[in-house]
C-alpha cells in the first residue's frame, strides 16, 4: 500500500489497554481517545481492552472492519512491552488477520518506547516538581 493509499483508505486507531475491575479505571483511556479523535477527525478512534472491560480487541477490530476500515492500527496503552504485548497481542492480531483478509494491521510500540511520550512526561513531572 502506498503512502497516498494509506492516507486515504478508511482507517481505525484502536487504543488497546489492559482493563480493570474498577469501572473508573477506563476514564483516562476514554479521555485519550477523545483527544485523539479531535486531533485526527478523519480517523475512527476507539478503545479496547484485554480483560474485564469492553470491547475486547477482537470486538473493536470487528467493529472497525464493519464500518469499512481497511487499515487497523493497534496502539498499546501499556508502559512497556511485557507478556501481553509480546504474546497476547500477536495471537490476537493473527486471529484478526484470519477473520479479515485484505485488512492491513499494524501494532505500534508501547508508550515507554516513544521518545515523545517520555519527553511529555518529563515536562509534566518537571513542572509539577517546580510548582
Amino acid at each position: 500500500m502506498s503512502i497516498s493509499e494509506r492516507d486515504t483508505a478508511p482507517a481505525s486507531l484502536i487504543l488497546f489497554a489492559h482493563g480493570a475491575r474498577d469501572p473508573e479505571w477506563r476514564g483516562p483511556v476514554d479521555a485519550l481517545a477523545d483527544r485523539i479523535r479531535r486531533a485526527l477527525p478523519q480517523t475512527r478512534v476507539e478503545p479496547a481492552f484485554l480483560e474485564r472491560m469492553a470491547p475486547t480487541l477482537i470486538e473493536a477490530i470487528d467493529a472497525a472492519v464493519a464500518t469499512g476500515s481497511r487499515r487497523v492500527v493497534v496502539a498499546p496503552v501499556f508502559w512497556a512491552p511485557g507478556g501481553h504485548l509480546k504474546n497476547d497481542v500477536p495471537e490476537l492480531i493473527a486471529q484478526a488477520r484470519q477473520r479479515h483478509a485484505g485488512v492491513r494491521f499494524e501494532v505500534w510500540p508501547a508508550l515507554g518506547e516513544c521518545d515523545a511520550v517520555l519527553d511529555g512526561i518529563t515536562g509534566a513531572y518537571s513542572a509539577l516538581w517546580q510548582s
